[in-house]
């Protein structure tokens, strides 16, 4: 199995602090965002590399931050060629970019790399191999504001995923889907497909809706915080909790 971090975004809404420093970089604590990520990854036995996708602005960070990284996995930081935010490829675009760039053919666990969360990474994984199918992930909220800036899932008794709305007005459910996703291998193909048929190619979840078309995808309800560091006001409310 491999996994591939979303890190390519420019965030622009973090600036000035983004401007200079890619937002999987910046400090919390004595840790940055991306460590505590890889920290979940490194507990992870079946996934032998790590790949993390980023932009030409922040490549060399990236490679600075991989040379120091001391755990048990191999990082291989990949540059998507994009310069600014009016070139940036998108998330899905930047799956596929990596897909095509390492030709990888493997079970995937994909991360966005500004969120962090609380529940084992190997329990996630435990549950997309008794399903059998690709897997998100869920879990309740009760804020409608916090609903209406995350993908939002309906699911039916059995976990299978019967909806998916990125960024909903009025959502469907109290069921968010942060953007943590395991895909089979054989799935992988369907990115490039998705892409080619002119679909969004921003944010992650815009692939869910689709894919939930071509074949079955259940949602793995966790407990615990997850936090979406997508504002200065959520980046300062995140580093007063762990502080």
């Amino acid at each position: 199995m491999k996994a591939i971090i979303l890190a390519a975004g420019y965030a622009t809404r973090l600036y000035p602090l983004t401007k200079h420093t890619a937002k999987p970089l910046l400090k919390i604590g004595k840790k940055t965002i991306i460590d505590y990520i890889i920290d979940k990854i490194d507990d992870v036995q079946l996934i032998d590399e790590v790949f993390i996708v980023t932009n030409a602005r922040f490549y060399q960070d990236f490679l600075t931050w991989a040379d120091r990284y001391k755990g048990k996995k191999k990082i291989i930081v990949v540059n998507d060629q994009t310069t600014s935010n009016e070139n940036r490829l998108g998330a899905i675009a930047d799956l596929q970019f990596v897909l095509e760039e390492k030709e990888i053919n493997d079970d995937l666990l994909i991360l966005a790399g500004d969120n962090l969360f609380e529940f084992a990474l190997t329990d996630f994984i435990d549950y997309f191999f008794a399903k059998g199918t690709d897997c998100i992930t869920v879990h309740s909220l009760g804020s409608l504001k916090e609903l209406q800036h995350t993908g939002v899932v309906e699911v039916d008794q059995s976990g299978k995923v019967l909806s998916f709305e990125e960024k909903p007005k009025i959502p469907k459910s109290s069921l968010a889907a942060p953007p943590f996703y395991l895909y089979k291998k054989e799935t992988t193909p369907l990115i490039k497909q998705y892409l080619e048929e002119g679909n969004n190619p921003d944010a992650p979840g815009h692939f869910i809706p689709w894919l939930i078309r071509q074949k079955d995808v259940y949602g793995y309800t966790f407990e615990g915080k997850r936090i979406d560091i997508g504002t200065l006001e959520s980046y300062e409310k995140v580093k007063q909790i762990f502080q």
